[in-house]
């Protein structure tokens, strides 16, 4: 099945040639009758873009498809596993959503029939659209990692999608006993959250040092450099010492396969076993983006990011960790700010009127003990087909004091609160 799907993304490269400017313009059916915008992703990027759409016009016949009842949150879930907050505080239902008057469909999306402008779902009804947007997060490639299956995933989770696997982690480590060995594999970007996997390894320590003090944490990572390095590493030696090991690319720390019975990794130059194994595998985008065309040959979905219009398929806009948008990360941040502009871009092209040029501001909070983060934040501009950062991004002092980082800490929940209200209610 996924040799099948790369050929498909080859075959649509290879196939389509129309220009994102084509699909720009206002759909015909407009002048009839108001504008039916169907979402297909229930996450930060769709639940942003589907309540945005319904508050800027109120006659948008606006349809959220998402499968599951109840969103769980990725941002502070590293706390879930670390046993310092529980997985309730990450739960988030779409019923103020629908209050609004988005009509929401608790059904997963199967099909998209870009030519007819329809969306197949699970129980073989269909719905028809004058513009979709396709919010569907990541998929993890399970083929790219020899070894890591569904079967597997229940041995050395990864906790990549927030829900059963968080609460099937934070299990093992409960479980697991003291002077045993945490080992995380980090793949190659992109991926879903490039700060992250640092982050949980930092909060993994801190339930070891305050639990379990003779376990340690190996770090397997297929990048040499990743972001907030220093600020992770000081933070490491300050509050950790000996505790995280981190093997990168060049020391030979890439994963190229595992075997779940023994809890065992294999890397370019070593074999690991440990009694605790957070895999996490490479990733493109959601399979129903595929499904629609809108993926070429890197695995995500090329757009236009004045307008978030794919640039391979009419009608149809991508937003969020799916869509490749040049320098922006895939964070909760990103695809909040993303499905606002895509609202804000489609109602005027629906009104026959020119989209404004966006700026888009992304933030990104890494907690690396109680009271105790730092942050980086960029303003994002559509130059020469992509995003661009528009000025430096701002980071946290390296050298800034305690009290410092114990704002930052604060920040973060109050930007945590913040987002999931914008984009929940």
């Amino acid at each position: 099945m996924d040799a099948l799907r790369l050929m498909t993304r080859r075959n649509v490269v290879g196939g389509v040639a129309a220009s994102a400017a084509a699909f720009a313009l206002p759909c015909p059916s407009r002048a009839q009758s108001a504008a039916r915008i169907v979402v297909i992703g229930g996450g930060f990027g769709g639940a942003s873009c589907a309540r945005a759409l319904k508050r800027i016009d109120v006659k948008l016949e606006v349809t959220l498809i998402e499968p599951n009842r109840i969103f769980v949150a990725c941002p502070f879930s590293n706390e879930v596993i670390a046993g310092l907050r529980n997985l309730e505080a990450q739960q988030f239902s779409y019923d103020r959503i629908a209050a609004e008057g988005v009509t929401v469909i608790a059904q997963a999306a199967t099909k998209v029939d870009a030519k007819a402008r329809t969306v197949g779902l699970a129980d073989g009804t269909s719905l028809t659209y004058d513009r979709l947007v396709l919010s569907p997060g990541i998929d993890l490639r399970l083929d790219a990692l020899p070894g890591y299956d569904e079967a597997a995933m229940m041995r050395m989770p990864h906790a990549w999608k927030a829900g059963a696997q968080t609460a099937l982690l934070r299990k093992q480590l409960a479980a697991m006993d003291d002077g045993g060995l945490v080992a995380l594999a980090v793949p190659a970007s992109p991926s879903r959250c490039p700060p992250a996997p640092y982050e949980r390894a930092s909060l993994i320590a801190h339930y070891l040092k305050t639990k379990k003090p003779r376990s340690k944490i190996l770090i397997l990572d297929a990048k040499d450099a990743f972001p907030q390095q220093r600020l992770f590493e000081n933070a490491w030696r300050d509050l950790y010492p000996g505790m995280i090991e981190r093997i990168s690319l060049s020391q030979g720390g890439r994963v190229t396969s595992v075997d779940p019975t023994t809890n065992t990794i294999v890397t370019d130059f070593g074999n690991y076993t440990a009694q605790v194994a957070n895999v996490i595998p490479p990733q493109w985008a959601g399979r129903i983006a595929d499904t629609a065309g809108a993926v070429d040959n890197t695995g995500w979905c090329p757009i236009d990011p004045v307008t978030f219009a794919s640039r391979l398929v009419p009608d149809i806009h991508v937003i969020g960790d799916a869509c490749f948008g040049g320098t922006i990360p895939k964070s909760a941040s990103a695809a909040n700010a993303q499905g606002k502009t895509c609202a804000e871009a489609i109602a005027r092209l629906t009104a026959g009127k020119s989209p404004d040029m966006p700026r888009l501001v992304g933030a990104c909070y890494n907690t690396v003990a109680p009271g105790y983060a730092f942050s980086q934040s960029g303003v994002y501009l559509a130059r020469e087909g992509m995003f661009a950062e528009a000025e430096p991004v701002t980071t946290s002092p390296i050298d800034a004091p305690r009290e410092v980082r114990a704002r930052e800490a604060d920040e973060a929940k109050s930007w945590y609160s913040t987002i999931t209200v914008d984009a929940f209610g």
